[in-house]
Formats: structure tokens, C-alpha cells, sequence
């Protein structure tokens, strides 16, 4: 069976922001009303959102940017850590005045958002998160387990790495444009250095573990049942230990976003619509 085409013309144009001193590259529109924020998954970027883009702005008012050394934006050390990446995401959201959001954090974004909400409670109206490492004990299977406990990382391919994973993600055609972005965000050594943040986990995570239960803003989990890295349990636990969580299991891999667009959009959408109230 072939793989459907979805959006074969980029949906939205970028930007570039200074925030704390390293230039930061996002996209923005919408509707008004709700505000929400995507951060760029790994090894993707914010056109990760290509497929819903045009879904969510028709509703709300919509941000995505991508993390510091992550997609285009420039990088610094000590942001590879899901703890100091939540922080930057907290004067992120500040430096764009927004108020009230939204933040939907995938892949590497969804520990760096629990911790955000933890330091700043008062941004966040609710978080929607899944495919990222976030308990402790870590629940991690397959490649990521192997990438975070190596004594050494090896240097990264780029064309190899973000090749094999793009292969990976089942009915979903990757748009040139896409796969093109992609491969220029971790050209060189960008790879295997922002790969230093799920090294990060095993320290931050146990951090993280036992401050969930005091996670007041409401949370939508979203994860894919076949996910080879593992977290789909780990989502599953997280549920157990966040005092207002909700679970979506969909039947995909890691990349739910991609896989199947139109059920993470609408689980998007019926969550920031009024679902978060509970």
C-alpha cells in the first residue's frame, strides 16, 4: 500500500526571535482564542506540525518554536537537560507575551514541559504531552535505551540517522520540504549534540519523579501503542503519577503527530476546546 501525501506545500513561514541571548526559530498564526504552543520534536523539527498546522490555526492562536539546539535554533550547553530546557521554555513563552497557553510538548519536549509547569504553573492552562521519557525509573526500550546508557556517544549521521527514523513512520509520506528541514537542522555535529538532553534523563528524570504528584495543571498524554522506544508504559505510569491526567493510546509508533494526523489533531483540539477542564 502506498503511504498518503499530506501538505506538500509548507503551511506556514518563519521567524526568528532573540531569547536569552540565542536566536530561536518559530511560526505563528491563528484564529485567536485558546493559545497554543508546540515545541520541535527530535530528530524533527516544528515542521513535525506540518500535517495539523492548518487545522489548529483555524481555531486558536498558534506558536511553535523549536528548542534550543533543536530543528534551526541555535544551541548552548547547558540547556540539554530536560530541567534547564523547561526553564528556557518558561522565558520562551514569556518572551512572546503570551499568557495562558497550551504547551504541547512531544518527544523531548514532554519532560521539559512537566518541569516547566512546575516552575511556572501560572503559564500553562494545560499541557499535552506523550512520546518522551518522563518517569523515574526510566521506561525506555530499543535505541533510545541504548543511546542514553553508552558510556560514549559516537558521533551521529545525520543523513543515516534521520533517514532510518523518517522510514519508520508508517502512512505518512514525508513531504520534501520536510525531510529537508529536518537534515539541515542536524547537519555537522547537531546530531550528537542535542542528542546530550535524553542523556540527560536518568539525573533529571529522578529530579522530576517525586514533584509529579504536585503537578496542578491539568495533563492530556498522547502515545502511540507500537511505540519502539518503550513509551507507551511510560506514558501509562506518568498517567498514574500526574493528579490530573488523561491517557490516548492510539494504535501508531512513536511518531503519533505524523502517523495519524487527524486523530492527534482532534485530540488537540477537543482538549484545548474545553477538555482540560476535566
Amino acid at each position: 500500500m502506498s503511504k498518503e501525501v499530506v501538505h506538500e506545500q509548507q503551511p506556514f513561514d518563519v521567524a526568528w526571535k532573540t531569547i536569552d541571548g540565542l536566536k530561536i526559530r518559530y511560526a505563528t498564526n491563528g484564529s485567536g482564542g485558546e493559545k497554543v504552543v508546540l515545541f520541535s520534536p527530535w530528530p524533527e523539527s516544528i515542521f513535525a506540525f506540518a500535517p495539523v498546522w492548518p487545522g489548529l490555526t483555524k481555531q486558536f492562536e498558534v506558536l511553535a518554536f523549536d528548542l534550543p539546539g533543536f530543528g534551526r535554533s541555535e544551541a548552548r550547553e547547558d540547556l540539554f537537560a530536560p530541567q534547564t530546557m523547561g526553564e528556557f521554555i518558561a522565558k520562551a513563552i514569556d518572551a512572546f507575551g503570551f499568557t495562558s497557553v497550551h504547551a504541547v510538548g512531544l518527544d523531548v519536549g514532554a519532560p521539559s514541559a512537566l518541569f516547566a509547569a512546575l516552575a511556572r504553573p501560572e503559564l500553562f492552562r494545560s499541557l499535552i504531552v506523550g512520546a518522551g521519557a518522563s518517569t523515574h525509573p526510566l521506561i525506555v526500550e530499543g535505541v533510545l535505551k541504548s543511546m542514553i546508557e553508552a558510556p560514549a556517544l559516537p558521533s551521529l549521521n545525520a543523513v543515516e540517522v534521520v533517514g532510518g527514523f523518517l522510514a519508520s513512520i508508517r502512512g505518512y509520506s514525508v513531504p520534501r520540504f520536510v525531510r529537508d528541514d529536518y537534515l539541515a537542522s542536524y547537519e555537522g555535529d547537531r546530531l550528537t549534540r542535542s542528542a546530550a538532553l535524553v542523556r540527560a534523563y536518568p539525573k533529571d528524570l529522578a529530579v522530576l519523579a517525586p514533584r509529579l504528584a504536585s503537578i496542578k495543571v491539568p495533563v492530556a498524554i498522547v502515545v502511540g501503542r507500537n511505540d519502539p522506544y518503550g513509551l507507551a508504559r511510560d506514558a501509562a505510569v506518568l498517567r498514574e503519577r500526574l493528579p490530573h491526567a488523561r491517557l490516548d493510546v492510539l494504535e501508531a509508533g512513536h511518531c503519533v503527530w505524523e502517523e495519524r494526523a487527524p486523530e492527534f489533531e482532534a485530540i488537540v483540539t477537543r482538549w484545548v476546546s474545553g477538555g482540560f477542564r476535566g
